[in-house]
């Protein structure tokens, strides 16, 4: 490990030494920690008395829940606890509330106890908590990165505040990175971090704090080996190493996609996505799904485009295929990144195996082309509602057949305003289950308009 200041020579992890003490040094979050809100209101340290009420923590990993709850203790005065839902059980989580107790009693003291990934204790577990967290003994502070309706027991919500937590911004991530440079608890401004390099570590970290962090420590230690190497460990020059994109992509062991999410590239690939799908190549759409997901593209506009491709690409001729697609997209909502990788997966292969057909999507724009071009005409007095008063002394609904009583459901019967008459705007392919529906839809219109031949 390299012994000079900033590049290492602590033992703790930079993430860790980075963690704010006070919360306006918290970088995002900042719908959680305007004035008077809770969490503010916690770490109140302006000589009024700050707020006790217990909170949960929901959100993604590296969004801050440990930062806040520390922050908050040292900031509150208050003594901190931390537990880990992995390690602890029902004793420790006791013996915390017992001492807890004791140093309110006694000294007038309170606790702030973190509780990490709270989701992972069981329901007794939980249990323990609530002679403390109703009596005020300590301030609860859980962390969660699952759905506490789900995993937090009821009597534990209503007891306590749930705020979520958001992924941080590129914006929060490139402050984090900068002031990490330059901080004495950080690396004391001993590197140099290049533009390309702090995008890439931006780019990396995918809203996650620590991941950002731990990338740009990493990228330090390299630059720095690779400094000391080509000097023969002689420090001659006066220049501080300089991080650069190569050495970020070295020390994370991670290819560097050049993908700007607001740039020529972000339209790009999903550009190529999205005509793969529509080329039915599964292996290629799955590549392009592969970059964005590895360039940190928020998968829910992953799953918002394969809907789209699913209701213009395939249509009706594979009517399965906007269900699948909605369900992928639910699926990344509950689940997550990286687990939602796979639903995605699962409903771009299918789409791109699937029969394709534009016909419902061509139909629609040419009806709403006929629309804004004037061509309407009167609803046809049969089709028009009867219900209101005076509606049947104007022949509304008057001649109109109920078609479920008539023996096949299919009657003759105008249902186009006058100038449309004999439009057609929905014309099947013949492909996949359209096939099907174009042989029925032949005898249908027939039928409806009265052109049945003496065979039907």
């Amino acid at each position: 490990m390299d012994a000079r200041p900033g590049l290492g020579s602590a033992a703790v992890p930079l993430a860790v030494r980075m963690r704010p003490t006070r919360l306006d040094e918290v970088a995002g979050q900042s719908h959680l920690l305007g004035p008077g809100s809770p969490l503010v209101s916690l770490a109140r340290d302006d000589g009024r008395a700050p707020s006790a009420v217990s909170v949960i923590l929901w959100g993604p990993p590296g969004t801050g829940k440990t930062t806040l709850a520390q922050a908050i203790a040292r900031q509150s005065g208050r003594r901190f606890v931390e537990l880990s839902a992995i390690t602890a059980g029902v004793r420790d989580v006791r013996e915390v509330m017992e001492r807890a107790l004791a140093d309110r009693d006694l000294y007038g003291s309170s606790t702030v106890l973190f509780l990490d990934e709270i989701h992972r204790f069981t329901k007794a577990q939980q249990d323990a908590l609530l002679p403390g967290v109703e009596n005020g003994w300590v301030i609860l502070i859980a962390a969660t990165t699952e759905n506490p309706s789900f995993s937090v027991i009821a009597p534990l919500l209503s007891r306590s505040l749930l705020l979520t937590l958001e992924q941080l911004s590129d914006d929060d991530l490139g402050t984090l990175v900068d002031r990490a440079v330059a901080d004495p608890r950080g690396l004391t401004g001993a590197v140099s971090l290049d533009a390309a390099a702090r995008e890439a570590i931006v780019r990396l970290a995918s809203g996650d704090a620590r991941r950002a962090l731990t990338a740009l420590e990493a990228a330090a230690q390299s630059a720095a080996s690779d400094r000391g190497s080509s000097e023969g460990e002689s420090e001659t020059s006066a220049e501080h190493p300089v991080i650069t994109a190569e050495i970020v992509a070295a020390a994370v062991d991670r290819a560097l996609l050049r993908y700007d999410k607001n740039g020529d590239e972000h339209y790009d690939v999903i550009s190529a996505f999205i005509k793969s799908i529509r080329g039915s190549d599964p292996d290629a759409a799955l590549h392009y799904l592969a970059r964005m997901i590895e360039a940190g593209e928020d998968p829910r506009f992953i799953a918002r485009r394969v809907i789209i491709s699913a209701s213009e690409d395939i249509g009706l001729a594979d009517p399965q295929a906007l269900p699948i697609a909605v369900a992928a997209a639910q699926a990344v909502q509950l689940i997550g990144m990286p687990e939602g990788r796979i639903p995605l997966a699962e409903a771009v292969v299918y789409l791109a195996t699937a029969p394709k057909s534009n016909a419902a999507y061509r139909g629609i724009d040419e009806a709403i082309a006929d629309v804004r071009s004037g061509r309407l005409g009167r609803v046809p007095k049969p089709l028009r509602d009867a219900h209101y008063p005076g509606a049947k002394r104007l022949g509304h609904g008057k001649g109109y057949i109920y078609p479920h009583d008539e023996p096949i459901g299919v009657v003759e019967q105008q249902h186009l305003p006058d100038p449309l008459v004999g439009t057609e705007y929905y014309r099947p392919s013949e492909r996949g289950h359209e096939r099907e529906i174009s042989a029925r839809l032949e005898k249908l219109r027939a039928i409806v308009r009265g052109r049945r031949g003496s065979g039907d």
